[in-house]
């Protein structure tokens, strides 16, 4: 059976102070908690749905982004590859002109050299011819196998290259 105090405590929750009042019901404070909780937790239902609708909605956006990135990602690797091969294929054009114009100057360097060349030849030859002309002379006139300097097997060649 319960005691004074319980039979106390389900009074006092009926009312404000004052006077007593008749036909007062015992309080139900859990129905009182359950009515007053409601309508909060029923917006906060709401707003959890609405919560859940978003993480959806930007899970969608962030993938939709994610794919947008990777098709652009691939647009600009495929432009820097196509522009690659056009920077290579300018860059082999302008190396080759390079070498073609260094070639060009290797052979006129050449060919000047290979003319300086014939010119000091030319300038040599008729003293040479000279020389070897006297030499035979000589060679054919002396007695055979002698010639000025004594028996000679070939030609001798002086230290300047010239056959002496």
């Amino acid at each position: 059976m319960p005691g004074f105090r319980e039979f106390l405590a389900r009074f006092r929750p009926a009312g404000s102070p004052g006077p007593a009042v008749g036909g007062a019901v015992p309080a139900d404070r859990s129905a009182e908690l359950a009515a007053e909780l409601e309508p909060p937790l029923a917006l906060l239902d709401d707003t959890a749905a609405e919560a859940a609708a978003l993480r959806e909605n930007a899970t969608r956006e962030a993938a939709a982004r994610r794919r947008t990135a990777a098709r652009r990602a691939e647009d600009i690797v495929r432009t820097a590859r196509e522009q690659a091969q056009e920077v290579r294929r300018a860059t082999a054009e302008r190396l080759g002109e390079e070498a073609r114009a260094a070639a060009a100057r290797a052979d006129a360097e050449a060919a000047r050299a290979v003319e300086e060349m014939r010119e000091r030849a030319r300038g040599r030859t008729h003293e040479l011819a000279v020389r070897l002309a006297a030499r035979t002379v000589r060679e054919l006139t002396g007695p055979p196998g002698t010639g000025p300097e004594g028996p000679q097997r070939g030609p001798s060649w002086a230290p300047d290259g010239s056959p002496g």
